[in-house]
């Protein structure tokens, strides 16, 4: 059995939405939009699970837009309000591709820095913001290296300079670790997917608070209120459910514990590894995020040394047409190239064991050696 340390880039899938979807898996499939008897069963477990996921998010259930995952959240946010009112589009320079890319699509783009611990500068992102700003972006927390964001300042910046402006946040990654209800009650939109808190894969969700309006981007019968057609994934939606009211009830004990197991491995690796940088702000992270780099060594090739041991990870960089380059983050942040392509994600999770770290321990440092003599 492998040692799993890429909770960032999916995680398993929790007993409780296991539980919560098999029903609709088998005798209790219809679909909630029609009226007769099997519909309605599932109309109302769609209902039910609407109720979970807006009281998670702080929302009202009529806020909660169903998505296919994060991606497709991120896209309506940026695209389905830009449809709505034109005008120039700002996020950070470290957002995840969903965010960059559609708001480089639906037109005039500004990108605000962050400083060497990923964290957005406030002062410049400030200077972006004017009256012809229609859509702010800025996660609440990073996915490569984990920083979270003072998303009370970015809110009280946003109303202050760009008043009429719509503020979104990618929560993907901060759902796990951190208190969304509270943290993004200032966003005008929220974004979850909920195979990064131990539901399923291709569901999630937006969060679009009474009074913001978006366009649909996929259009079909009117689902939700007109705002993402298609037919529901009722188990899906069963499942991130589940896996929403069972991460809120251990939330506080999971980020105490894990918090304790990455500082070990961390530090462990530090100490360990000659030249090995930590990646911003250790207190300004997400407790499961432990993202290093090593001097003289390619990512990929550290990777599949460590798969080779039986450790899951990835890298800080994405290998693009056979070469490898430094990720954006990594880059706005000011990591110099030759450090940022040997750049490593070990993510913790709740199923991390102290056993898990003691073979990363174990394994990353002899892994870099090897490599650094070769």
């Amino acid at each position: 059995m492998s040692t799993y340390l890429d909770h960032a880039a999916t995680t398993p899938m929790r007993p409780e939405a296991v539980d919560a979807m098999v029903p609709f898996l088998g005798e209790r499939f219809g679909n909630p939009s029609g009226s007769h008897a099997v519909a309605r069963e599932a109309k109302k477990a769609l209902e039910d699970a609407r109720e979970i996921v807006a009281s998670a998010l702080g929302a009202r259930p009529g806020e909660v837009v169903f998505t296919g995952g994060g991606t497709e959240a991120d896209n309506l946010a940026v695209l389905g309000r830009h449809a709505v009112q034109r005008g120039s589009l700002v996020c950070t320079a470290i957002e995840h591709h969903a965010v960059l890319h559609a708001c480089a699509a639906a037109g005039e783009q500004r990108l605000a820095p962050v400083g060497s611990d990923g964290v957005v500068d406030l002062d410049a992102l400030g200077d972006l913001l004017d009256g012809d700003v229609s859509v702010v972006s800025v996660m609440l927390a990073n996915n490569e290296v984990g920083t979270i964001q003072p998303f009370a300042d970015v809110a009280a910046l946003v109303r202050e300079r760009a008043p009429g402006a719509v503020l979104h946040t990618d929560a993907v990654q901060a759902f796990p670790w951190l208190d969304v209800a509270s943290l993004a009650a200032a966003a005008d939109m929220v974004a979850v997917s909920a195979h990064k808190f131990g539901g399923p894969k291709g569901v999630g969700a937006l969060v679009v608070r009474d009074g913001v309006k978006v366009a649909p981007i996929i259009h079909g019968g009117g689902q939700e209120r007109d705002r993402r057609s298609g037919t529901y994934n009722v188990a899906g939606i069963a499942g991130m459910a589940a896996a929403m009211q069972a991460t809120v009830a251990d939330r506080r004990e999971t980020v105490r514990r894990v918090s304790a197991l990455r500082d070990r491995l961390a530090d462990g690796l530090i100490s360990a590894v000659p030249g090995a940088v930590e990646s911003g702000d250790r207190l300004r992270k997400v407790a499961g995020n432990c993202h290093l780099s090593f001097e003289g060594v390619e990512a990929e090739a550290l990777l599949v040394l460590l798969d080779g041991a039986g450790i899951c990870a990835s890298a800080g960089s994405a290998c693009t047409s056979g070469a490898v380059e430094p990720s954006h983050v990594l880059t706005a942040m000011g990591v110099p190239p030759e450090r940022a392509v040997g750049a490593l994600r070990l993510s913790l999770g709740v199923t991390t064991t102290e056993a898990d770290v003691e073979l990363a321990l174990d394994a990353v440092p002899s892994a870099v050696a090897r490599l650094r003599s070769s």
